[in-house]
């Protein structure tokens, strides 16, 4: 009864056919950081209950002023059971599949990403992402990607764009040009969420003794939580718009 009821107000916008498809669709996301955990959590606010979220990292210190589930009391926990936790919490019905690991070339046959309706990027590493996009975009997921959400502060400017339409986006580019270089393209078109705001670093570099977890990044930006957040909720906006709009336009 109470799964029912926490998803009234939604099912009142959407109607309910719309509100079966929600929580019909199987989605896998991958990230669960600044841009990750706040679309997870909207996601499952949202109506979704197939929920694969993905991510190898644990919570440092650093995370706690972006990232959703970080506190400063869970420091040192799995991102992605710390997640799954506080989606339960939301929907205790909801099938919440927390898998700590990360997205490689060597990786991907482990996610069965031809298995899921919806695919989601929130990913940081160029090298995995440029992977993630080949992969995904070549299954009949519906696909969807967070481009760099870092040296950003000016919220009203976060927009949706097709990927090759991205612009004044680092990471768009980088992405861009990778493809060209290596002469391989997506397979089909799919939606970013961009910020073509770049700002400089203005603090002193991070100490990574104080966050283990900043080891494997190639390069630590300021981030800010409105910014990211609404990144992610960007994200889950994307997946509830595109269920509507086949649904109820089919």
């Amino acid at each position: 009864m109470a799964g029912e009821v926490i998803y009234e107000r939604t099912e009142r916008l959407v109607g309910p056919e719309v509100m079966q498809r929600l929580q019909s669709a199987r989605v896998i996301l991958f990230g669960i950081g600044g841009v990750g955990s706040w679309c997870a959590e909207a996601l499952v606010r949202s109506g979704v209950t197939n929920l694969a979220i993905v991510d190898a990292d644990r919570i440092g210190a650093t995370n706690v002023n972006r990232q959703l589930m970080a506190t400063s009391a869970n420091i040192g926990a799995s991102k992605v059971a710390e997640m799954k936790a506080r989606l339960l919490s939301v929907n205790p019905a909801a099938d919440i599949r927390a898998i700590e690991d990360v997205y490689t070339d060597e990786t991907r046959e482990r996610f069965a990403l031809e298995t899921y309706d919806y695919i989601i990027d929130a990913i940081d590493s160029l090298k995995d992402k440029a992977s993630l996009i080949l992969r995904a975009t070549d299954t009949r997921a519906t696909f969807f990607s967070s481009m760099g959400a870092a040296l950003k502060l000016d919220p009203t400017q976060v927009r949706v764009a097709e990927f090759w339409e991205v612009r004044g986006c680092p990471l768009g580019a980088a992405l861009r040009k990778r493809y060209r270089k290596q002469n391989t393209l997506p397979a089909k078109k799919f939606l970013c969420v961009y910020d073509p705001e770049v700002l400089p670093n203005l603090g002193p570099d991070p100490d990574p003794e104080a966050d283990p977890g900043l080891f494997h990044k190639a390069q630590v930006n300021g981030t800010a939580a409105p910014v990211t957040g609404i990144f992610g909720l960007t994200l889950a906006g994307l997946v509830l718009q595109d269920i509507y709009r086949k649904t109820l336009h089919k």
